[in-house]
């Protein structure tokens, strides 16, 4: 049996003084080949365990210092171990001069990178760094790109604590994240669930040595008063990694909805009014524990509380030319969304071989009361109703994967994954009666059940060759789905067993000049709320229903990229979706009502070019600029009558960062689109500009911010022509906010590389309800 060896010991400059984070790597005699690695600790000390007979030398190096490589020296089958100190020596550095740190933005075959770890974040939120992403496009808490909405977001590979975009872009701190990945053509390490593009939002990991924390506040003005405050501690300290943060934010938002539309020979002009102001509780903690230096235990776990109480005030008027009548209703909100998360994993990572084994338990609970009353006298009949609705889910999943690093050129790996999904709906839904009393509304109230499991497995290389690269994974899923409708005494099941591939390959054309084309098939499920057969009303004559016949959407997807110093340029894609989920808006002429329900459409095609520029050719100026060309088609020979919707559409879009004197930076964002499709809406031209400047103080450690968020006062203007469907609709929202924020970071400064990579999860953004 062989004996292991152990290496150890200092590092220190000139001076003796001890050097903390100086890299030690241990090399295997003359070759590259790194058998171990480590950063020093507090005391400038490095140790290696476990280390077999064998030829070695070992290379130290640090930022500002001179690199230190022993020579090559032997270790025998005693178990000895060897001492070897290190005296580096500080290098004369030339003076240079950071004016401004910009994001870098990378296109890969699959994913358009844009990091922004290094740069001066003047942003505040989440919303704020999407509009660093080209061609995202952002508004009323709505992301688009490419002219398409159907937009997954991901955090750290795992679907967000939040239930809804807008609470998520609005109250996410963006001095928390690292870079944003915009995946438009998702490997089969994604999971296959989506038809739009993933937006995978990478947090910061604590690599900080010592104690050292962020407090943070903000305050501003969006309709109405809207401030935060949020405080953070972490601590590395030899094997130990914590970290914990709480915060709060009062939100302040507006919704307003005008809508004009025919029903015979009347007119309906509904307005409905909804300011309100959510309100958001925060609390996370997590634990890595680094046993050696190649296996890692953790635990990760958060609690997330929203509470929501509106008021939307409702105005119907109806008109036939000669007389009208006004209906005047209140629609009181009365929400409350508790969310818990618990995650925890065990990593192996020897720089060849890396396994990974996650766990992730989620518990979302909703409650809800929705009270729609008459508020004066109208010869309109309106009967008041009263909802009462309680839902909770919850999600397992465990994930196991495994990735080999056989050299430069080629890796490949492996992996599993179960989720199992649990979900209970209740809806009790009441009328006033003429004596003025609530009763049961058998019509409307529901209790629905829904049972759902994905096991999937995936296999994925990665290979290089000379000017070429190629990269190809499979992934087969296989869903088993069981909705119960308790109140009905009924129940549906679907199973699904697919095989999903996806490809890309690529190759430089010169060093700067790059070509790559990308391939993926994927299936979008019917969300679990669009399931229940709920009927929820919004005003007197607009309501919302599920649909329990729904099934899944599958897409083609292909990409082409040309890019300039790994940097996008030219794009082109095409989209095909069979079975495409889409909102309809019906109208019941009897009644004079209307409602939303999701179907499933025969096709959605969606085409996009895009070519994109940097501005660094402008003196002191950086960022980018763009124009996106899109075209989406929507059709079905199913209704009737049948549905053609068709329409091009141009976006223009810009970012762009420069320094003002006394060290002051500035942002400036802004976009035009000529308008769309917005599922059956079409839309007319929108566009929007941002500003934000930063300035830091007190050696760096606090920023102060002041944004300007929304300045156009430009409002949605849409239509609809559809059936006996004649409507226009105006959508308005907060706009011209301010928006003051102050950053301080306290604590050690020095790092240390030690990371993880999440694995990710589909099933929570399947739960659409809104705020």
């Amino acid at each position: 049996m062989c004996a292991q060896n152990s290496i150890k010991g200092n590092v220190t400059d000139q001076n003796q003084e001890s050097l903390i984070f100086a890299n030690v790597i241990v090399y295997q005699d003359k070759t590259d080949t790194a058998i171990s690695a480590m950063a020093t600790s507090e005391k400038g000390e490095y140790f290696f365990e476990n280390i077999k007979a064998g030829s070695y030398r070992i290379e130290v190096s640090m930022l500002g210092y001179d690199t230190k490589i022993s020579e090559i020296f032997s270790l025998s089958n005693t178990g000895s171990e060897l001492v070897m100190n290190f005296v580096l020596q500080s290098e004369q550095l030339d003076e240079v001069l950071i004016t401004y740190k910009k994001p870098i933005i990378k296109q890969t075959a699959e994913k358009l990178i844009v990091d922004i770890e290094k740069s001066e974040m003047i942003n505040t939120n989440l919303q704020d760094v999407m509009k660093k992403v080209p061609g995202v496009i952002v508004t009323n808490g709505n992301i688009n790109y490419g002219g398409q909405s159907n937009i997954k977001i991901l955090i750290n590979g795992k679907t967000t604590d939040y239930m809804d975009v807008a609470s998520l872009l609005r109250e996410m701190p963006a001095d928390n994240i690292v870079r944003v990945e915009l995946i438009q053509q998702p490997g089969a390490e994604y999971d296959a669930e989506g038809s739009g593009p993933i937006v995978n939002i990478i947090l910061k990991k604590n690599v900080k040595l010592g104690t050292h924390g962020n407090i943070r506040s903000t305050i501003g003005y969006v309709d109405d008063l809207t401030y935060g405050t949020s405080a953070s501690v972490a601590s590395y300290r030899n094997k130990l990694n914590w970290q914990a943060s709480a915060g709060y934010n009062r939100s302040s938002w507006r919704e307003d909805l005008i809508i004009s539309r025919q029903v015979l020979d009347e007119t309906y002009d509904q307005t409905s009014i909804s300011p309100f102001d959510p309100e958001t509780y925060r609390l996370s903690g997590g634990v890595d524990y680094y046993v050696n230096n190649t296996n890692t235990i953790g635990i990760n776990a958060n609690r997330i509380q929203s509470l929501s109480d509106r008021i939307t005030k409702n105005n119907t008027t109806v008109s036939n030319g000669n007389t009208s009548a006004t209906l005047l209703t209140d629609n009181s909100y009365d929400r409350d969304r508790i969310t818990y998360t618990f995650n925890p994993y065990y990593e192996y990572d020897d720089q060849k071989n890396k396994i990974t084994l996650d766990f992730s338990y989620i518990d979302y609970m909703f409650k809800n009361e929705n009270n729609l009353f008459q508020i004066e006298e109208s010869p309109i009949e309106y009967n008041n109703q009263r909802y009462f609705q309680n839902a909770d889910f919850e999600i397992f999943t465990y994930q196991g994967d495994y990735k080999r690093t056989q050299n430069d050129n080629f890796s490949w790996g492996l992996g599993a994954k179960y989720s199992q999904v649990n979900s209970d709906s209740d809806l009790q839904a009441l009328t006033e009666n003429d004596q003025g009393e609530f009763i049961n509304n058998e019509n409307q109230s529901n209790r629905f059940l829904i049972d759902e499991s994905i096991l999937a497995v995936y296999s994925k290389f990665n290979a290089k060759y000379n000017k070429w690269s190629f990269s190809g994974g499979l992934r087969w899923e296989e869903s088993d789905t069981e909705g119960t409708s308790v109140t009905q005494n009924e129940t549906r099941s679907r199973k699904i067993s697919k095989l999903f591939p996806s490809l890309s390959l690529g190759r430089e054309i010169t060093e700067e000049i790059g070509v790559n084309v990308a391939y993926s098939y994927r299936i979008q499920r019917p969300s679990y709320s669009s399931l229940n057969s709920f009927v929820y009303y919004y005003d007197p004559f607009t309501f919302e229903e599920g649909n329990p016949n729904l099934k899944p959407a599958f897409t083609n997807s292909f990409r082409f990229n040309l890019t300039y110093e790994d940097q996008p340029f030219f794009s082109v894609s095409y989209g095909q979706t069979k079975d495409a989920l889409f909102e309809i808006i019906t109208q019941n002429d009897t009644s004079a009502e209307t409602s939303r329900s999701v179907i499933n459409l025969a096709e959605n095609n969606n085409f996009t070019a895009s070519l994109f520029g940097p501005l660094d050719f402008i003196k002191g100026l950086g960022g980018y600029t763009g124009i996106i060309v899109n075209y989406n088609e929507y059709t079905s020979e199913r209704l009737t009558p049948a549905l053609d919707l068709s329409q091009w559409s141009l976006t223009w879009y810009t970012s762009a960062e420069y320094q003002l004197p006394w060290d002051i930076n500035s942002e400036i964002s802004g976009y035009y689109s000529t308008g769309g499709l917005e599922g059956q809406i079409e839309y007319k031209w929108m566009a929007g500009v941002d500003v934000a400047v930063s300035k830091k103080f007190m050696n760096d450690r606090l920023k102060v911010s002041l944004e300007f968020e929304e300045i156009l006062n430009r409002k949605f203007f849409g239509s609809i022509n559809y059936d006996n469907v004649n409507a226009t609709i105006v959508n308005d929202w907060p706009r011209q906010n301010i928006f003051l924020q102050l950053n301080y970071n306290f604590g050690s400064k020095f790092s240390k590389n030690k990371k993880r990579s999440n694995v990710s999860e589909e099933e929570r953004d399947r739960i659409d309800d809104k705020n």
